[in-house]
């Protein structure tokens, strides 16, 4: 029986206890904005009345019997999901969670190897051992694509033993594996499959959109609700099967999860999800539309390649979530960092990121044709004032495929020592390096450091890539391992 989704218990709850005169003697300490004018005229007192802590009429996040339990099976009604999490500690919790959950110390568990760097930090949290499945790669566009569906059988059938495989659905370019046959071979094999749907909240709300992975059976998913579902930034969601079992991933939750759960974040959750489960067809059919005006209008300008559908193959590109704005630039004799650069620097626009040879404008909802009009308006004059010779992707940069010499747990806790970039070749990696966003790393804690990473390193460097993960700030050193302990 589907519930009333136009509910919203949290959100009432905390109405509710505006119109009461309570005098708080309990954190924060603020005091509903009185004790930091500062941070009330910034803010407005509006958002400082409802930023209050656990209290009974409140429920409470770690152990919900109330309001957020209404509001999670509410989330899990609208998703169709068995069961549901809030979560307030971004997308990074929830993937953290499906993986903590998934697999102990030792427990293996198979995943292409263009994850968030989230993946890997629950390797190093949890133990698990990683086994990589390359996806495809696109060499024209700099563009890594989904798993091809018989590496991932092989790989399944080489280690049978593992207890997860982790999809990525979609790809943060909108790439989408044929997750469906993967999810059938997987369950045969008695594996979980965990999708990392940082970028596919969409997906549950308009059938003309890729599958979205619970409603193809995947155990769990992890949902950033803050990007294409409108809610504060850092709230999530995660998604169970019901062959999952919920008390269980209470517990892994809450070992790493505030138990100072932020009413801001959770009430944004709560009203996103009534507006999604009301209205989120007609939504994202008024974004694809706006995505699909401005793709054209963009490969008008003659140049720039924004891609969609056309590169589906039926295998590394299952299909494409044609939400996604990407805009390849290497047409134009400029990288993706390049057009990044220019569109904020010189036309305050600001877009989701830009890599070696592609950029991301996100759209949404919130956006108007207005916006767009002048988004293809600052690519036009860009091509004008910066055009060079088309340029192709450097030989040594692209999708990597460092060699896996010790677990990310193992290299992560292992004695290190701090060595120029030039002479880390040939030693295994003691930490993380990543352009961000996407924050996916070029190389992990316990992987081989090879010429082509250095380069691509100093290349991405070269350019103003804004790169990430280092002890040093300045990137110029990389701490290797010396010792394992």
């Amino acid at each position: 029986m589907k519930m009333d989704q136009r509910r919203m218990p949290i959100y009432q709850a905390l109405e509710n206890l505006k119109t009461k005169r309570i005098v708080p003697f309990d954190v924060p300490g603020h005091k509903r904005g009185k004790g930091n004018p500062d941070l009330t005229n910034f803010l407005g007192e509006k958002c400082l009345a409802v930023d209050v802590n656990s209290m009974k009429p409140l429920d409470n996040l770690c152990h919900p019997t109330s309001v957020i339990k209404e509001a999670e099976e509410l989330i899990a009604d609208a998703f169709g999901a068995a069961s549901a999490f809030l979560m307030v500690g971004g997308t990074t919790s929830s993937v953290q969670t499906m993986i903590l959950a998934s697999c102990k110390p030792g427990d293996k568990i198979i995943l292409p190897r263009n994850v968030h760097r989230s993946v890997i930090n629950a390797l190093v949290l949890g133990g698990a051992t990683p086994i990589y499945v390359n996806p495809q790669y696109n060499e024209e566009l700099g563009l890594a694509l989904g798993m091809n569906v018989d590496d991932i059988k092989k790989t399944i059938d080489a280690h049978s033993d593992a207890k997860a495989i982790f999809v990525n659905n979609p790809t943060y370019y909108g790439i989408c594996s044929n997750l469906k046959e993967i999810i059938n071979y997987a369950h045969s094999k008695n594996i979980l499959v965990l999708a990392d749907e940082a970028h596919g909240t969409h997906l549950y709300f308009h059938n003309a959109l890729p599958g979205a992975a619970i409603k193809l059976g995947a155990d769990m998913a992890a949902v950033s609700m803050h990007k294409s579902g409108g809610s504060l930034t850092q709230s999530s969601v995660l998604l169970l099967g019901k062959q999952v079992e919920q008390s269980y991933v209470r517990q892994i939750i809450n070992l790493t999860q505030t138990t100072s759960g932020s009413y801001l974040l959770l009430s944004s959750l709560d009203i996103s999800r009534k507006n999604l489960a009301l209205n989120g067809s007609n939504i994202f059919s008024k974004v694809i539309n706006m995505t699909e005006y401005a793709r054209q209008e963009i490969n008008n300008i003659g140049g720039y390649y924004a891609f969609s559908k056309e590169l589906i193959n039926s295998d590394s590109v299952y299909d494409f979530d044609q939400t996604k704005l990407i805009v390849n630039t290497l047409g134009i004799g400029l990288t993706g960092h390049e057009v990044y650069d220019y569109m904020r620097d010189e036309y305050d626009i600001q877009i989701e990121f830009g890599d070696l040879g592609n950029i991301l404008a996100y759209i949404s909802v919130g956006d108007r044709h207005l916006d767009l009009e002048r988004l293809v308006g600052a690519l036009a004059e860009i091509k004008r004032r910066h055009q060079k010779s088309r340029i192709f992707m450097p030989p040594f940069a692209g999708y990597m495929n460092p060699e896996v010499i010790l677990s990310p747990q193992k290299a992560f806790y292992s004695k290190k020592e701090s060595v120029k970039l030039e002479e880390s070749i040939g030693k295994v990696s003691g930490e993380y390096l990543m352009c961000y966003p996407p924050g996916i790393p070029i190389i992990s804690p316990g992987e081989l450091i090879s010429k082509d990473i250095v380069e691509t390193i100093k290349y991405e460097k070269s350019i103003g890539a804004q790169i990430t993960g280092t002890q040093d700030m300045n990137v110029n050193y990389i701490n290797i391992i010396k010792e394992v302990l």
